[in-house]
């Protein structure tokens, strides 16, 4: 009886970080999702909270979109991928902590719950994360005046394996992966990309390879989502950040992709820190420097 109530205070405790400031959570689809197989009655989603207070999501069948509205809006709009390898959501400290940040400077956040790759519900695992990105893109794009948005500054930021899903929404958003009956332009405005595994060939994160495309994937697997293969001229204006001594998510991702950015004429901006790890959310603790500050006057420089 303990551990069930116990259980039933830590439900409640996520619940509330959860929806803490966020206006509204809208479903992803609010109907069929492409691709999808009926789920099982034991995939559950899960929460989870671990030892510093962060709180992790597994097992995601249904995904969704919290709203973090500005008091003042610029008419900016941003969607937040978190990280965990494709294996879980660090929901707030990679999504819903990063949000009000957002909100704080008048740009409209929205961070996606994504499914994570799954044989279980989904009939091709390697496509289903960038399909509920592309789809948060045409679902912000399409209801643009009733989120008070501005339909040409929807941008897409990711962290870590998030920020592998936001690079290859960022090179892929013509090779369209869900119904798009309006024809909305699904590319992103912007890109932020935050110590973002990009690269599927050396220096990758072997966990979201095995995660995303399985045991053995193919040659073309692999080039489809080394995003740094995939930049064209038409790649949106991307802000990274990265740490040097990221052992989980080598520093070389970033730069690959940054080197590609500049060989295709596209507006890049690269901050790299002499330490900090990898997964360090909105605060690198080996510095003073706020890399959201330097965000932020980037926004500003591109008139975002």
């Amino acid at each position: 009886m303990t551990n069930f109530r116990f259980f039933g205070l830590l439900t409640a405790l996520l619940v509330t970080m959860i929806n803490a400031n966020a206006q509204e959570v809208i479903s992803l689809y609010g109907g069929a999702i492409p691709g999808a197989k009926p789920t099982p009655a034991s995939y559950v989603e899960e929460n989870d909270l671990v030892k510093d207070g962060t709180a992790r999501i597994t097992k995601v069948s249904k995904p969704e979109l919290y709203i973090f509205k500005p008091k003042n809006p610029t008419g900016a709009a941003v969607i937040i991928c978190p990280g965990g390898g494709y294996t879980l959501l660090a929901l707030d400290k990679e999504g819903l902590k990063v949000a009000k940040r957002f909100q704080e400077i008048g740009i409209t956040a929205f961070v996606l719950k994504y499914r994570l790759p799954s044989d279980l519900i989904m009939k091709d695992k390697t496509i289903g994360p960038l399909q509920d990105a592309l789809q948060a893109i045409y679902l912000v794009r399409k209801n643009a005046a009733s989120f008070g948005v501005n339909p040409a500054k929807v941008g897409i930021m990711g962290f870590s394996a998030g920020g592998h899903l936001a690079s290859s929404a960022s090179t892929h958003y013509a090779d369209m992966k869900i119904d798009n009956e309006d024809n909305i332009s699904l590319r992103p405005s912007f890109s932020i990309l935050i110590y973002p595994v990009i690269t599927f060939g050396q220096y990758t994160h072997a966990g979201s390879v095995l995660r995303l495309l399985g045991e053995k994937p193919t040659d073309e697997q692999r080039k489809y989502f080394s995003s740094e293969r995939q930049v064209t001229a038409e790649t949106p204006p991307t802000f990274m950040v990265h740490a040097n001594n990221d052992k989980a998510v080598p520093v070389q991702n970033s730069l690959r992709y940054n080197e590609a950015l500049v060989k295709n004429g596209v507006p890049a901006e690269l901050h790299i820190y002499q330490a900090g790890g990898h997964g360090f959310g909105l605060f690198n603790k080996t510095t003073n420097d706020d890399w959201f500050e330097r965000l932020k006057n980037w926004l500003q420089a591109n008139k975002i």
